[in-house]
């Protein structure tokens, strides 16, 4: 069976390439910035850094799953009550907030000022913005045959307007008569 995808082999995108190097060389930095910090300080406070950015991390992700039902319930009220939901403000979402409290969790320093620098509240907004604008670019730049054109790929439009949904069956190979490829298929409407 055959979809219509090209099967042409696809270059390898430069994030891919670099994202476990970069993953590396973070954990190595993290490992070689908690070990200054103990000489420095000593083994305690590294260890009393750690334990306070996991219990930080863990009050955040509460907090934001807190918010997140809160939202949720509110959102469901509305929808009963007729009202159109209230939509949110950009960095007002929770995701960027658990992303936040995971941060904290994480051990190392730079994931914990990371965290904690995803807490203020102008730089949760200006990532959503930025994150929002990279989506858009990417949807409006699908290629075809991607997943943003897989709906439209299921639709056979016909010049007087009506849309029929359809299943293409390709036979590219001989098949055996108990291959369950060649059984009897129902239609798929009634």
């Amino acid at each position: 069976m055959t979809t219509g995808i090209s099967t042409a082999p696809r270059r390898r995108s430069p994030a891919r390439t670099f994202l476990p190097l970069a993953i590396a060389a973070w954990l190595i930095l993290e490992i070689w910035l908690l070990t200054v910090v103990a000489d420095v300080a000593g083994g305690l406070a590294v260890a009393a850094l750690l334990a306070g950015g996991l219990v930080l991390g863990a009050v955040v992700i509460k907090r934001a799953g807190r918010r997140a039902f809160k939202n949720l319930a509110s959102t469901f009220q509305q929808a009963q009550q007729g009202q159109q939901p209230t939509p949110q403000q950009p960095g007002q979402g929770n995701g960027l907030m658990m992303l936040a409290g995971l941060l904290l969790m994480l051990p190392g320093l730079i994931s914990d000022v990371a965290g904690l620098a995803l807490l203020l509240p102008p730089v949760r907004a200006w990532i959503s913005r930025r994150a929002a604008r990279s989506l858009e670019r990417k949807m409006a730049s699908a290629p075809a045959g991607s997943f943003g054109d897989a709906f439209q790929q299921a639709r056979i439009h016909y010049p007087d307007g009506k849309v029929v949904q359809g299943e293409v069956i390709r036979e590219d190979r001989p098949g055996r008569p108990d291959d369950p490829d060649t059984a009897y298929r129902p239609p798929l409407a009634p």
